[in-house]
């Protein structure tokens, strides 16, 4: 098929992969604009920037949509399909329409359940036991077409979302695969959204990182493992005499209950306002992440509690 492909992150570079070695004819791909980055503040380009150059295809990187010109481009590239992977910018109604077979998203979540920018993160923040990927028909709503193939994924009781990231990756990269061969046949078929159970995926505010262990363990436990490897849930610890950030990555439930923030033992496991959490893996600011023993090594006489 005639596609254009519309991505952005590394999320989307294995969809593109899938697409091009399926033998489609990528006519084109959209990315965001090569932003400043580094130490030199050199312009970088997206993951789907360097891989699109790498197959030889055309790349193009408008700051928006909106405009007739750039309307006008996109329907003269005469595609038959859009697919649409984390791409960051929003569609038009002119966008939308123009491909004989409109545009086709991939989204990570079970739909209408986490419409927004943050699925992945949310759903663990949240405890939700599963999740899954689906290719969306898209329309002008936020995450409100039609669903076509779906994928339910478990989210185990340790996952984090990084790892749940590169999950989804993976199966959806072979979801959207199939489902452009099913669209070449003329049996690709859409189900509206259930009318009931919609939740709003909002993207992560900063604020959101650092941790209160007035929580529950359980609260705490899905914050930092839905927030791992970032921008990673946070605290505060003092060593020698000095507030240190450091950032938990990793973590499990835990015997023991205390004072919210208190240590319990020589390990870490801190209570919470219910419970506790052991720390399985940190990274102390301007450090590398590091094993809980690590750590411990290092960091000296460590003080009674946290915040």
């Amino acid at each position: 098929m005639r596609v254009v492909f519309m991505g952005t992150p590394e999320f989307s570079v294995p969809t593109l992969t899938e697409i091009v070695s399926a033998g489609h004819e990528v006519v084109a791909v959209y990315t965001r604009a090569p932003k400043p980055a580094g130490r030199g503040q050199a312009e970088r380009k997206s993951p789907v920037h360097e891989a699109a150059e790498a197959f030889g295809i055309p790349v193009f990187t408008p700051r928006s949509l909106k405009a007739e010109a750039e309307q006008a481009q996109f329907a003269a590239l005469g595609a038959e399909v859009a697919v649409v992977v984390a791409y960051g910018l929003l569609l038009p109604k002119p966008i939308l329409e123009a491909p004989d077979y409109g545009c086709l998203n991939l989204h990570g979540s079970l739909l209408p359940r986490w419409r927004g920018a943050a699925p992945i993160q949310r759903a663990i923040m949240a405890g939700d036991k599963q999740t899954g990927i689906v290719v969306m028909q898209m329309d002008e709503g936020l995450d409100t077409g039609a669903m076509g193939p779906t994928e339910i994924i478990a989210i185990t009781p340790e996952m984090t979302a990084g790892e749940l990231h590169d999950q989804m990756m993976r199966l959806g990269a072979d979801l959207m695969g199939r489902a452009l061969a099913a669209l070449e046949r003329g049996s690709l078929d859409f189900t509206p959204q259930p009318e009931s159970g919609e939740t709003y995926a909002a993207k992560i505010d900063k604020a959101e990182a650092r941790i209160d262990f007035s929580k529950s363990a359980e609260e705490v436990h899905n914050l930092i493992r839905g927030l791992s490897p970032f921008p990673g849930a946070w605290f505060e610890m003092a060593l020698a005499g000095k507030p240190v950030r450091i950032k938990a990555l990793r973590s499990s439930l835990s015997e023991g209950a205390g004072a919210p923030g208190a240590l319990l033992g020589d390990e870490l496991v801190i209570a919470c306002g219910a419970g506790a959490v052991r720390l399985i893996q940190v990274q102390r600011e301007g450090k590398g992440a590091m094993d809980a023993a690590t750590f411990l090594r290092g960091a000296g006489t460590l003080p009674a509690t946290v915040t």
